[in-house]
């Protein structure tokens, strides 16, 4: 079985739980996901089975959220998991919020929470924090591509915001940068992913759905449905040739450089880079 997933996955579940229930269902090993969601989220977690995991690196890894922020208070994981370290009774309203958001929008230095899996001198971030020892941590650059108000509650301080942001954005981070720029506090209370790439929560599946293999293998999606690249269909020599992970000249002419998607009967052969008229093979599925 070869393939994705597009799995919804539960509040309460770890991205390493949905991998490890779909192994036990399918009995496959070589299943990962595509990116990681905090336990206390949900939506959207693509899934890759057999050799599509080699196909990572090839999928579209921005992400779009719908997050609620509570205003007025901050916790120590800047959301609704951790410790309230921070409270203020100070209003604030829609036109507030507005007035802040650019400074949101683009390219913006973010610093990662304490309390997240990024490594530093090998160890992960929280497992300083649980240790109650200090780590200088560096702020990343992300991109914050459409950030908006989607509803907002003056008297519960409750603010949905739709995030729309590059890879490795912490929507936590933003909820507490938000809070702090207002004048208040803020964390994160309930977050949504609703895309990851071209994988889109309105065409996902709940895990819980998926009780067994014949139900995983009607909901699976072919790899080239998900891979926005050039294809190449190639002739039986030219298959044999990519079977052996050799270098082809392509009779295409029209072919532009980059990564081509190597097709025979409408399947994935493989995946090469076309450069000066030359295709080499980086992944053979054959």
């Amino acid at each position: 079985m070869f393939g994705f997933l597009n799995v919804c996955k539960p509040k309460g579940k770890t991205s390493h739980d949905v991998v490890a229930i779909l192994r036990r269902i399918t009995k496959i090993k070589q299943i990962g996901h595509t990116g990681t969601l905090d336990p206390f989220a949900e939506g959207v977690l693509p899934v890759c089975i057999g050799k599509a995991t080699r196909l990572i690196e090839y999928l579209k890894d921005d992400k779009a959220y719908k997050g609620i922020v509570q205003l007025g208070s901050s916790t120590t994981t800047y959301d609704i998991e951790g410790e309230i370290v921070n409270v203020s009774d100070n209003s604030v309203t829609k036109e507030d919020i507005d007035s802040v958001l650019d400074s949101f929008r683009g390219e913006i230095e973010q610093l990662p929470p304490i309390y997240s899996a990024i490594k530093v001198g090998g160890k992960k971030l929280y497992e300083y924090a649980r240790e109650g020892k200090e780590v200088d941590v560096q702020p990343r650059r992300v991109n914050i591509k459409e950030i908006k108000i989607l509803n907002y509650d003056e008297n519960s301080r409750q603010l949905e915001l739709y995030i729309g942001c590059s890879k490795g954005t912490y929507i936590r981070s933003i909820a507490n940068d938000l809070g702090e720029k207002l004048g208040t506090y803020g964390h994160l209370i309930k977050l949504v992913r609703v895309q990851a790439g071209d994988f889109d929560i309105e065409n996902s599946v709940k895990l819980e759905d998926l009780e067994n293999m014949e139900i995983v293998r009607q909901h699976l999606i072919e790899p080239v449905k998900m891979l926005d690249y050039p294809k190449y269909e190639l002739s039986p020599e030219e298959l044999e040739k990519v079977s052996h992970g050799m270098n082809i000249e392509p009779s295409d002419m029209a072919l532009k450089s980059g990564t081509i998607l190597l097709m025979h009967n409408n399947e994935l052969a493989a995946i090469g880079d076309l450069n000066n008229g030359v295709i080499k093979c980086n992944k053979v599925f054959i």
